[in-house]
């Protein structure tokens, strides 16, 4: 008589817990949430990389046997013969001077974002170069279209702003800082909210009553008014304009946190854990915390597109990012003042909105990740 050996089925290993893996199912099952994210990713991938291409510098070069990496390294112009302490790599000297003793590869568009094409066919802002004729397009060129310099790399895929600079190149570089600041501000505001929340929430009393009238007088400011007026005093940057949109926007994670807080802080485990003599600091980091940060995932994609309108905005109006810094706000506003030239407003206006809407799909996905009745049905 035979016999038959039943072994149990070892537990399924990986780094998502079971809730996890249900989660993961339940965002893959939105599919148009689940493209979106990975379409995101991908866009936000290569304005990651936006100096291999669109720039005004080669990807790579060989000079007399040396290999060069210029998109990494500033080159002074001594090194080619010259005398300038920056290369320029479009000029004549500089790329006869290369191509005579070596070799360079250039990245897709050879235009960086602040790079000033003097070869346009008239004055700017001019169209993208598929919407001339091949002898208009490279009547700036001293052969016209029989000149080598006038090639794919070097015409412009989405005409130029005003300035004469490339709109492609502007685009890219723009997405990227928008994507940037937009995250920055987004994970900055949720440390700061979520610790905020999370002590009301857990304290109550006196504590929670103090803090919540702070947060309603403080909530109840002219926002946009505030931020003009100190965006007007102080000098335009980056980190400046991201330290004042900073003191607003913690303020909408705390309501979120604050009552998964005060609902959870009274929950056998957590009055199981304090008569353990666990610390508050420990109760509320590895029990309360975890929970919380379910509403506060799912609240993260619209806050990160809200950041971004917020800084394309600022941008529009003239109160962001310095001058000359790539901006698809300025890039908004010089489409308004040169409406004869609406592939400045349309490349803006289409980069956003594929933007906040891909970001919109990936919080419907997220939220439905996190729905519990999804989740543990």
């Amino acid at each position: 008589m035979s016999t038959v050996a039943t072994y149990s089925q070892a537990p399924e290993k990986g780094w998502l817990t079971p809730i996890g893996r249900r989660r993961w199912q339940n965002f893959k099952a939105n599919r148009r949430g689940y493209w979106s994210f990975w379409i995101f990713l991908v866009l936000f991938g290569l304005s990651l990389c936006a100096e291999f291409i669109a720039n005004d510098k080669p990807i790579v070069a060989s000079y007399k046997g040396e290999i060069l990496f210029p998109v990494l390294v500033d080159y002074p112009e001594e090194k080619f013969g010259g005398f300038l302490a920056e290369t320029d790599f479009r000029s004549d000297f500089i790329r006869d001077e290369i191509e005579a003793n070596g070799w360079m590869i250039w990245p897709p568009i050879r235009y960086s974002y602040q790079t000033v094409n003097s070869n346009i066919p008239h004055s700017a802002p001019t169209a993208p170069f598929w919407l001339m004729s091949e002898e208009e397009r490279c009547s700036a060129y001293p052969q016209g279209a029989a000149d080598r310099d006038c090639i794919l790399g070097n015409l412009n895929w989405l005409g130029t702003d005003d300035q004469a600079r490339d709109v492609m190149a502007r685009m890219i570089y723009g997405f990227r800082i928008s994507v940037l600041f937009g995250l920055a501000l987004t994970i900055a505001s949720a440390v700061i909210g979520v610790s905020a929340g999370a002590v009301q929430g857990y304290f109550g009393g006196w504590t929670d009553l103090l803090l919540q009238r702070f947060i309603e007088i403080w909530s109840s400011m002219p926002v946009l008014y505030i931020l003009l007026i100190i965006a007007a005093i102080l000098p335009p940057g980056f980190f400046i304009l991201l330290g004042i949109m900073l003191l607003f926007s913690w303020v909408g994670f705390v309501g979120v946190v604050r009552a998964e807080f005060l609902r959870a802080r009274n929950f056998e485990y957590v009055n199981a854990a304090r008569a353990l003599g666990v610390g508050n600091g420990t109760i509320m980091y590895r029990h309360l915390l975890p929970n919380a940060m379910v509403a506060t995932l799912t609240f993260l994609p619209f806050i990160l597109s809200g950041s971004i309108t917020t800084l394309t905005s600022l941008d529009f109006l003239g109160f962001g990012m310095p001058p000359g810094s790539p901006s698809l706000g300025e890039m908004i506003a010089q489409g308004k003042s040169n409406l004869q030239a609406p592939w400045l407003g349309l490349t803006a206006f289409c980069a956003m909105s594929v933007m906040l809407s891909l970001l919109i799909f990936v919080g419907e996905a997220t939220r439905d990740a996190f729905d519990p009745r999804k989740t543990f049905r």
